[in-house]
């Protein structure tokens, strides 16, 4: 059922518009949750080992055929992505700028105190618990509705244009961004197809989960 879902839900703590510089406590707390957890199942996808995210590695493939780092690259198609939010009538908020802060925060706090597994198997199993953790913080701060983050932005903006469910949107996001890092040399891993395939049902499901508990 969760897998047909196509709208972002709208509960009592979500703003009404995504630029609103005044949001309520309660959606702002359920903002900085959401993105605490999208933040803390990418770190522990770092941390697992068992492969790269397909957004970096589409930035890493890029990196290699061009005279930048997989850094600057990575901001360069942040960049690009918001650009294709114009068509896409996509508004930004307070959630487009604390999605960078918050998460980025949280990569470093997984990278910092979170071990990697000794074996093959507890890396595949952290992976799939970051991809699960990932997919649960998006729905949330999805929920509160004060703005994107570049990638989810677009998730959304292709959702309102095509009508199909939100599951398969990003995971034709994910599988396209993937093949395309992969044929221009990234490395892809078990947790990114992992990634590519599952946080497409994962946002899907935390978002029917919020939006059956808070209505």
């Amino acid at each position: 059922m969760f897998l047909k879902i196509k709208n972002i839900p709208k509960v009592y703590w979500s703003s009404e518009k995504p630029l609103n510089l005044k949001p309520k406590i309660s959606t702002f707390l359920f903002l900085c949750l959401g993105l605490t957890l999208f933040g803390l199942g990418e770190g522990l996808l770092i941390v697992s080992f068992a492969g790269a995210s397909p957004w970096s590695v589409l930035a890493q493939g890029i990196a290699l055929n061009v005279d930048f780092s997989t850094g600057i690259i990575t901001v360069f198609v942040s960049i690009g992505v918001l650009l294709l939010w114009v068509p896409l009538k996509q508004k930004p908020g307070i959630g487009t700028i604390l999605n960078a802060i918050i998460i980025g925060l949280m990569i470093d706090v997984c990278i910092k105190f979170v071990p990697t597994p000794d074996n093959y198997i507890s890396q595949i199993l952290l992976a799939i618990i970051a991809v699960l953790t990932v997919g649960l913080g998006g729905g949330i701060y999805l929920v509160a509705n004060l703005g994107a983050g570049p990638r989810d932005g677009l998730m959304v903006g292709l959702q309102k244009k095509t009508n199909l469910p939100i599951a398969t949107v990003r995971a034709f996001l994910e599988i396209t961004v993937m093949s395309i890092g992969w044929y221009l040399g990234g490395t892809v891993g078990v947790g990114t197809l992992l990634f590519a395939l599952g946080i497409g049902p994962s946002v899907a499901l935390s978002l029917f989960i919020v939006g059956k508990s808070f209505n």
